[in-house]
């Protein structure tokens, strides 16, 4: 599994929900207040979820002061011990993926697009 920007990403999100991002659905709302609305529910989930999940939320912010390579090491290790946590953790983010492909907008800039991207691909 590859983790290199994933702490960054979890506050990137936030910001990005000012930009742009339609809601994951069988219809996604493409609209601008659509695709806000998406990002700012997936960064409400996400920090929930790792509110409630210690472990995954200490290593997710250690990473935020961490080299990229030790940041995805520690990320990578964390999330390969624990497998339920990255497929939940990786299931509350998959709408930021649907919406920019199905609404064909990019929600996240370039460095969290890659971040989102490792994570993703596991």
């Amino acid at each position: 599994m590859k983790f290199s920007g994933i702490a960054m990403l979890f506050t990137g999100i936030a910001a990005a929900a000012t930009i742009a991002a339609p809601a994951a659905s069988a219809a996604p709302d493409c609209s601008g207040p659509g695709v806000a609305n998406t990002v700012s529910s997936v960064t409400g989930s996400a920090r929930d979820y790792l509110r409630a999940h210690p472990g995954a939320d200490q290593v997710v912010n250690a990473a935020r002061n961490q080299p990229r390579g030790e940041a995805a090491a520690n990320i990578r290790n964390y999330f390969t011990a624990n497998p339920q946590e990255y497929y939940e953790l990786r299931g509350i983010i998959a709408p930021i993926g649907d919406t920019q492909r199905e609404c064909n907008v990019s929600v996240l800039p370039a460095d969290l697009q890659s971040a989102y991207a490792e994570f993703m691909a596991g």
